[in-house]
């Protein structure tokens, strides 16, 4: 008999210390294998004016939702402006990244198909695990 693993988390963002990504760029994991899930990886990112996350790829599907502020996405040669609670879904293997546009901080909640992921910066070739290349340098 296959029996189903029940478990429920609550989290309280201020006891999660965020994962300094450089350039004021932040991350703030939330759901992950860490916190006993399977399949699904979630959390969000915090990108002060100016900003932007490098352009990468992933190993997985990934969806981006904008919490707040005046972002834009760049894939498959466009820029595509994103407002609060506009979303992106991109395949695993495309090429893309954030920028932010505007004034404030933008915070994009991200969620990916698989928990084992990997992301593969175009610019160096460097592929790591979702945030390890961050938590190194810890």
């Amino acid at each position: 008999m296959n029996e189903c693993r029940k478990v429920t988390r609550i989290f309280s963002v201020a006891e999660i210390t965020p994962i300094d990504r450089g350039n004021g760029i932040r991350s703030i994991p939330l759901v992950g294998e860490e916190t006993g899930s399977e399949r699904l990886l979630t959390g969000y990112t915090i990108v002060p004016p100016g900003g932007k996350i490098p352009f990468h790829t992933h190993s997985s599907e990934e969806c981006i939702v904008v919490l707040e502020g005046d972002a834009a996405v760049d894939v498959d040669g466009r820029r595509t402006r994103l407002r609060p609670l506009d979303a992106t879904y991109v395949s695993g293997g495309v090429e893309h990244r954030f920028v932010n546009l505007g004034q404030t901080d933008v915070r994009i909640l991200w969620i990916y198909s698989d928990i084992h992921i990997t992301r593969t910066f175009t610019e160096s070739g460097e592929t790591s695990g979702h945030l390890d290349r961050y938590r190194a340098k810890r």
